[in-house]
């Protein structure tokens, strides 16, 4: 069936600088499965919070193992509790985690997840696209694959009369409010499960499951509690069934998924169940491979190109269908609805996929993000308000400021929302002029009421929360930079329909980010309700930010960096303040130690730091910043420093993954083109790490069908652009935009191993929005 990864040898990766160049015969991905490089262990261990179970691209189902980790897997751990049918790549909190089914023999006489728990080990456990497997100490063999809507399990027991099969309701990885368990038949199990939470408590919201198993049971029962009563056809928490292996050792089921009802749960176990394990894992297989196949990659060393396809496999695994088979789906209110003409999808995690996760995937898989985008709008008809930070059917309100404003109008600049243009117009006015109504369980711009009349998110430390989630007023120093930059993305999405003076309002508003600089610590600071700058004038302090402090902050206004250039003092000053925030001098001696000692490992946290922190999303963005200061080549030095951070082993993710959010930039960084104003289409430009890449593109979108980006030789020490080249054509600016990508079949660059003037001219960098 091919290779698998197997965890325990990975360990033994060694870190390699990403520009590290192999023979060009060994190099080449032209030959030999892609899924073969895909390593789903990255990033399970050290809070990466990834998860290596079976998932399909942008699948409903990600069947996977949870070893008591609150957000699932944890690869230090060497127990596993179940494994359930729900997980969110890279979260920060728990959510998902339902059903959790285990394997066990003998008599069943434990009901809680953490003591019947099964150990195992890594030396044998696999995982590759859309396949899982463990050999549990126990003496059975667990496999686990997926389709869409379904997780497709296989055990082989050792010969045994009590073969069973527990199935748990009532524990997740969420607060559980009320479960539901049935036997059905002898061969069927099904299960309503409603949960709540997710960092902080949410709306209820309900999943639907259905288990088909190969053959009949020879005994079941449920339990309730710690009681367990065999026979029993109903229960609340959950059930076992039981098999004779001393025959026939191996037992396969089908579990169906839908957020719908019961119903829905049958027709998806109808519609994708019936086939056997292998057939499913071949075929899980073969989508994965038909996805990974549009990025071809010749150059680097087998570490570069293991972390390169690893991330691109992370960066397709959300968002994640929603809709059943027969197109139903439930709303956020909670309402049943039938998507026609396109597939609804749910899970936003808006706050940090707007950056690169939502660029990749208009690029690479323009038809799935524009149902996306649709999916989006639909919410806001539903329910009334568009999402913040959407779970399943419910809004969590999770992290702050405006993110869904640059998703959709990253969908409007890519060409996605043909026929929707107006409908989604309409939300996003919405969302920027208006707060949501009391009853809605939205948040929207919370601030936006003092941030219109004012100019500025007032910081207001404590203020008490009228709804669950991260509040605004919390954070009003970045709140009311990430207004300034959504305002700045929709004045351009206003000027492309005609709605002038709205687009002027907005692009007055995106000027907005001026109104909290302090000219006397010459950075951006908290302003508190009357309008005084409040908190520590120390800009390494971070109050009023999420997450981070001024420093890493004041490089969040990609709609008008030259302005906030200016502010700082023009270029040279600017230059001096990267060069002291990335530590540049030190990097450039030794950039994967810098990297790691100190940006990563450096004596600070979010709210207490004066370095880059290539961890987390506000700084996602601001290695970029030399494309707009004169000094293109100190991207790339910043960028091929932090892309050292992802390597092959567990913990070789930098951070949360927030579903496919830091993936996703490392593939973008890694081929040389970035979304440099997440919600237009620019695109920066840096050096790749490999000699060429081979987009195969959506003729839809990008009428040639294919770009390729070459940078013949690069390496660690030749690495700077000297010449670039568009179909041939001399190029000196340092980004491209959407439209240039559409009319481009190449894309290439000269280098050499010392800067060169190459994107240095007054007009080379990106220019101010608006």
């Amino acid at each position: 069936m091919g290779v698998v990864v197997t965890a325990g040898a990975l360990l033994a990766g060694a870190l390699a600088a990403p520009s590290a160049q192999a023979a060009a015969g060994d190099a080449d991905t032209r030959g030999g499965r892609l899924t073969d490089l895909v390593n789903p262990f990255i990033g399970t261990e050290n809070e990466g919070n990834t998860y290596p179970g079976a998932a399909v691209p942008f699948g409903m189902v990600q069947f996977s193992p949870d070893t008591g980790h609150n957000t699932g897997y944890d690869h230090s751990q060497d127990h596993i509790r179940g494994f359930s049918l729900v997980h969110l790549s890279g979260v920060g909190c728990g959510l998902g985690g339902d059903l959790p089914v285990l394997p066990t023999t003998g008599d069943v006489t434990e009901t809680d997840y953490a003591k019947y728990a099964a150990e195992f080990g890594h030396d044998t456990e696999q995982a590759s696209p859309g396949y899982y497997k463990a050999d549990l100490k126990s003496g059975i063999e667990a496999e686990l694959t997926a389709t869409a809507r379904t997780g497709v399990q296989r055990y082989t027991f050792p010969a045994t009369a009590k073969a069973n099969v527990l199935l748990n309701a009532g524990q997740s990885l969420h607060r559980t409010v009320s479960t539901k368990v049935e036997i059905l038949d002898s061969r069927t199990v099904r299960t309503a499960i409603t949960g709540s939470g997710f960092c902080q408590d949410t709306k209820p919201y309900t999943v639907y499951t259905i288990t088909r198993f190969d053959r009949p049971f020879t005994a079941y029962g449920t339990w309730d509690g710690s009681t367990v009563t065999g026979g029993a056809r109903t229960g609340r928490d959950g059930a076992y069934v039981r098999f004779d292996t001393t025959k026939d050792r191996t037992v396969e089921a089908t579990t169906a998924l839908s957020y719908v009802d019961a119903r829905g749960a049958a027709l998806n176990l109808r519609a994708e169940g019936g086939r056997s394990f292998d057939k499913v894992r071949a075929a899980a297989r073969r989508a994965w491979e038909d996805r990974l196949d549009d990025v071809r990659v010749r150059g680097g060393d087998d570490t570069l190109r293991r972390t390169f396809y690893s991330s691109l496999y992370r960066s397709f695994l959300a968002p994640n269908i929603g809709s059943d088979v027969d197109g139903r789906y439930t709303g956020w209110d909670q309402k049943v609805h039938r998507a026609r003409g396109f597939t609804y999808y749910q899970n936003w995690s808006l706050w940090d996929t707007y950056r690169t996760q939502t660029q990749l995937l208009s690029l690479l898989a323009p038809r799935e993000a524009r149902d996306m985008a649709i999916s989006v709008i639909r919410i806001d008809e539903e329910s009334g308000w568009l999402p913040k930070w959407g779970y399943g059917t419910v809004e969590t309100n999770i992290m702050t400021g405006d993110p869904v404003t640059p998703f959709l109008t990253n969908a409007y600049q890519q060409g996605l929302l043909k026929g929707w243009e107006e409908r989604a117009y309409r939300a996003l006015r919405k969302n920027a002029d208006g707060v949501p109504p009391a009853d809605s369980p939205a948040v929207g711009r919370e601030a936006n009421k003092e941030y219109i009349a004012g100019g500025f998110a007032p910081y207001v430390k404590g203020r008490p929360h009228a709804k669950p989630g991260d509040s605004d007023y919390d954070h009003g120093a970045s709140a009311t930079l990430e207004y300034a930059l959504s305002d700045a993305m929709l004045a351009e999405m206003a000027r492309g329909l005609g709605h002038d003076a709205d687009a002027a309002r907005y692009a007055a508003r995106a000027q907005n980010y001026r109104r909290i600089f302090d000219p006397t610590t010459g950075f951006f600071r908290a302003r508190d309700a009357s309008g005084a700058f409040t908190g520590p004038a120390d800009p390494a302090r971070g109050e009023g930010f999420h997450e981070g402090t001024s420093w890493q902050y004041q490089w969040l206004v990609p709609q008008d960096l030259p302005g906030m250039i200016g502010l700082i003092g023009g270029k040279p000053a600017a230059n001096d303040r990267l060069d002291s925030f990335f530590a540049y001098d030190r990097l450039l001696k030794d950039p994967a130690k810098t990297a790691r000692e100190v940006w990563v490992n450096g004596p600070y946290d979010y709210y207490n730091a004066d370095k880059y922190n290539p961890q987390n999303e506000p700084d996602l963005i601001a290695p970029y910043t030399y494309l707009s200061t004169g000094q293109p080549w100190k991207t790339t030095d910043v960028v091929h420093a932090a892309l050292t951070l992802f390597t092959d082993t567990p913990t070789g993710m930098t951070g949360n993954d927030d579903l496919g959010t830091m993936s996703a930039w490392n593939v973008l960084s890694s081929i040389g083109v970035f979304p440099v104003q997440p919600g237009y289409a620019t695109w920066g430009l840096s050096t790749p790490v490999f000699d060429r890449v081979d987009l195969t593109l959506d003729r839809r979108y990008y009428p040639h069908g294919s770009l390729v980006i070459e940078a013949p030789g690069t390496s660690d020490t030749r690495r700077y652009i000297q010449s670039a080249r568009v179909d041939g054509s001399p190029y000196g600016r340092t980004y491209l935009t959407t439209a240039d990508l559409r009319r481009a079949r190449s894309l290439s660059f000269t280098l050499g191993a010392q800067p060169s003037a190459w994107g240095t001219g007054a007009e080379a960098g990106p220019p101010a929005l608006n």
